[in-house]
């Protein structure tokens, strides 16, 4: 059974990570969020600190359907206890994190909030143990990610140094040409979702 302090070791001191004062939480980032265009520019994410992690029991697939009806598929977890999914951990404030729930429509339904062990792929001081990160029960193997989408996927992954056989793997995963209609959409999110001063 876990107890209060078990489900607070996702939460740790902002000391560690720079950004003085304040409580910072870890958030796991296995998609698009892996690229700091992506977190810092489209989603207004100041990060702290970022650590290329291993996630036990999880598999990563890319059959999640739009929220919208017209778009392309994305990124998901799913359970699965021989697989792992490797990913990033990004300490970050709680309001950060609210911010990425938001905009990746936690609100909506569309992913729902899920606490993980994490493993840090090389030692470091203060890396996490735990993490929040966002997973949906929602699958369609007719959706395929846009070869748009998966290229901001791959980016982060090699910006974020994760190892060479993973991102092999990203580039093999089917992808299609991006729907006009997803297109025309994103710049209206961006400005909807966009962070205010």
């Amino acid at each position: 059974m876990r107890t209060p302090a078990d489900r607070r070791t996702a939460e740790r001191t902002a000391a560690d990570h720079g950004a003085g004062g304040g409580a910072s939480v870890w958030y796991f980032a296995y998609g698009s969020n892996m690229q700091s265009a992506t977190l810092r520019g489209r989603r207004g994410v100041d990060y702290r600190c970022a650590v290329a992690v291993r996630v036990p029991g999880w598999r990563l697939v890319f059959d999640k359907p739009p929220f919208f009806p017209s778009g392309n598929a994305v990124a998901n977890i799913v359970p699965d206890g021989a697989a792992s999914v490797l990913g990033v951990a990004f300490a970050m404030s709680a309001d950060d994190l609210a911010h990425v729930e938001l905009t990746e429509g936690v609100g909506f339904g569309n992913y729902r909030r899920v606490e993980l062990a994490v493993e840090p792929l090389v030692p470091a001081d203060g890396a996490p143990t735990r993490a929040f990160s966002l997973a949906s029960d929602r699958r369609d193997g007719a959706f395929l990610p846009s070869t748009r989408y998966m290229s901001i996927v791959i980016e982060g992954a090699l910006e974020q140094g994760l190892p060479a056989h993973h991102i092999d793997w990203l580039r093999s995963v089917p992808t299609c040409v991006e729907s006009a209609e997803m297109a025309a959409v994103r710049p209206l999110l961006d400005e909807l979702f966009r962070r205010r001063p």
